[in-house]
């Protein structure tokens, strides 16, 4: 593949895609293509030149942008409004524009430039009442799924991609499912090769994390500089979990996925840390304590948010079925890689993360 193009290539997930790719396969020339609107994305842009990869200033929401992208050989689509609560208390559009429309114009240009594509969407496309109906046991520090479940495709190993697709997912997963589609649509009607990859929940050094996004990288953060955090809903005791996926796990089965198209083409996948790098959140609170040596005020909000769901982790059998890749960083190497970084880069990032 000599040429490859990244939307959202300057956010944490595409700009070290990038430069993964870009140590990997030293003759593809890589393209970032980014609008720079998330805070801290423009931190990137030195390191991808540093590297030989070329940026272009553009917004996948605008078809004229795009255009700018002469060869195309695999199209890797990471742009994204990635927040679950995005549109609850505010307008809809920009959700619906960068993920919806943002990847027909993506498909757009797969199909204008015969280039093949890897979109990454996002476990939130499962509906959330049917992941709380579940059955699930609470433990001391995190629920826990029953060994029985009446659900197609749940087990206690978590969520896999035969789990329904009836019901409300919020704006964000919708948006992602709806791409889904069109991507089976272009497949079908002008032979489009495409790879879907539902992600979960992506942590690592260079990921400027919010409330409703990044939790792992927000949650170092705030124990780094002591300053407060909140366990927000299921009457605020801390025991919601999510499986972690390192970065480079994920950067390790996409240049796989690159070098090896047509075993994974045309099929969907569920992507995280699984079972054996899940957390909770007071879990979480422990790790950070253990690894930076502060202790802050955690608050407790007992009201559940609507997109909020108390267990999700990744099923990943199916993609460890093509050629073996499951993930191999733990979530505590993982915190210590985020601590490393923001302790090097405290100054530059106190404003961002702070």
């Amino acid at each position: 593949m000599k040429n490859i193009v990244i939307t959202g290539g300057c956010g944490f997930v595409g700009a070290n895609l990038s430069l993964k790719i870009k140590n990997e396969c030293k003759n593809t020339n890589i393209i970032c293509f980014d609008n720079l609107r998330r805070r801290g994305s423009e931190l990137n842009l030195a390191k991808l030149k540093k590297n030989g990869i070329m940026f272009i200033h553009g917004d996948v929401r605008v078809k004229a942008d795009l255009g700018e992208i002469e060869k195309c050989d695999v199209l890797i689509d990471c742009s994204a409004e990635s927040a679950v609560t995005a549109g609850y208390s505010n307008s809809p559009r920009y959700v619906l524009d960068t993920n919806l429309n943002g990847t027909l114009n993506c498909l757009e240009l797969c199909r204008e430039r015969g280039s093949q594509l890897i979109l990454l969407s996002t476990s939130r496309v499962y509906p959330i009442k049917l992941l709380q109906e579940l059955n699930y046991i609470e433990a001391a520090t995190r629920f826990e799924l029953s060994n029985v479940q009446d659900i197609q495709g749940a087990s206690w190993n978590g969520i896999s991609e035969e789990f329904p697709l009836l019901g409300a997912r919020s704006l964000y997963g919708a948006t992602k499912l709806a791409s889904e589609l069109f991507v089976e649509e272009y497949s079908s009607i002008y032979g489009l090769k495409a790879i879907t990859n539902r992600c979960g929940l992506i942590a690592g050094p260079g990921q400027f994390g919010k409330s409703d996004q990044g939790v792992v990288a927000l949650w170092v953060a705030r124990h780094f500089w002591c300053r407060n955090l909140s366990y927000i809903g299921y009457d605020g005791t801390g025991k919601q979990v999510r499986d972690v996926l390192n970065i480079n796990d994920l950067a390790k089965l996409i240049i796989m996925q690159i070098n090896n198209f047509e075993a994974y083409s045309g099929l969907t996948f569920n992507i995280g840390g699984g079972l054996s790098n899940s957390i909770s959140l007071v879990e979480m609170t422990k790790l950070c304590e253990k690894i930076t040596g502060n202790f802050i005020n955690i608050k407790r909000q007992i009201e559940t948010r609507d997109a909020d769901v108390k267990f999700y982790v990744s099923n990943n059998e199916l993609i460890n079925s093509i050629e073996g890749w499951t993930p191999v960083i733990t979530v505590e190497e993982t915190v210590e890689e985020i601590h490393k970084w923001i302790s090097i880069n405290k100054d530059l990032l106190e404003g961002i993360l702070g």
